[in-house]
């Protein structure tokens, strides 16, 4: 399962990446990070263990950070997606797709009141917060994406869309060196995260003069 970029261009994106440093890395990267929040979660029946406590997470990131193989990974990173999208909640599930519909056509603020909901009915579940932080990122507000993807990270610690995320934001606000950490945090987890691997790589030789 390829993660879908939806948007054509960086302007696309709307504040979040309209002048961001790097330009057409600036899409690779959140496009890694959060283009699944972008399109419509799987429909259909919750499986019975779901969201960030599903106990089939754990071999599937040890099969993610082990492969060499392309289509492999792809597989994986969507299964785990899959995984996560779901709470197990059938109004929350109903919520969030909701929620990204929303999002899908660009109608932000809708959006933002689906996920907060989510939240709101469902704190423990991990992406909703990551959902969250997505919108308040194209919205422009950075401090609460930050806030919303700590708390996926809290939940969720191998959550490397949330990492992705917070290496954007930190691009963005000129924060390299806290970029490169977490980014580096997320490739650890999954090493196939498009566009991440080359941009760790300019910061570590605009930052440190080295490559890596």
């Amino acid at each position: 399962m390829r993660n879908p970029s939806v948007f054509p261009d960086d302007s696309d994106f709307g504040p979040a990446c309209t002048g961001a440093r790097g330009g057409g890395p600036c899409r690779r990267l959140l496009a890694a990070a959060l283009a699944v929040g972008l399109v419509l979660a799987p429909i259909g029946a919750a499986p019975a263990f779901a969201a960030q406590n599903d106990p089939r997470l754990d071999e599937l990131f040890t099969r993610l950070k082990a492969t060499d193989d392309q289509a492999e990974a792809e597989r994986l990173t969507g299964t785990i997606w899959s995984i996560w999208n779901h709470s197990g909640r059938g109004v929350v599930d109903a919520q969030m797709r909701e929620g990204q519909w929303y999002m899908r056509l660009g109608i932000l603020r809708s959006a933002l009141d689906d996920f907060s909901t989510a939240v709101a009915w469902a704190p423990d579940f991990a992406e909703a917060w990551h959902k969250r932080a997505t919108v308040r990122f194209l919205m422009g507000d950075y401090p609460a994406s930050i806030a919303d993807l700590r708390r996926t990270l809290d939940l969720e610690p191998r959550h490397f869309g949330a990492l992705a995320g917070l290496g954007l934001i930190y691009l963005k606000l000129d924060e390299e060196r806290a970029a490169l950490a977490a980014l580096e945090k997320a490739l650890e987890i999954n090493p196939h995260l498009p566009g991440t691997r080359e941009k760790v790589q300019e910061l570590h030789e605009r930052l440190d003069g080295r490559k890596v």
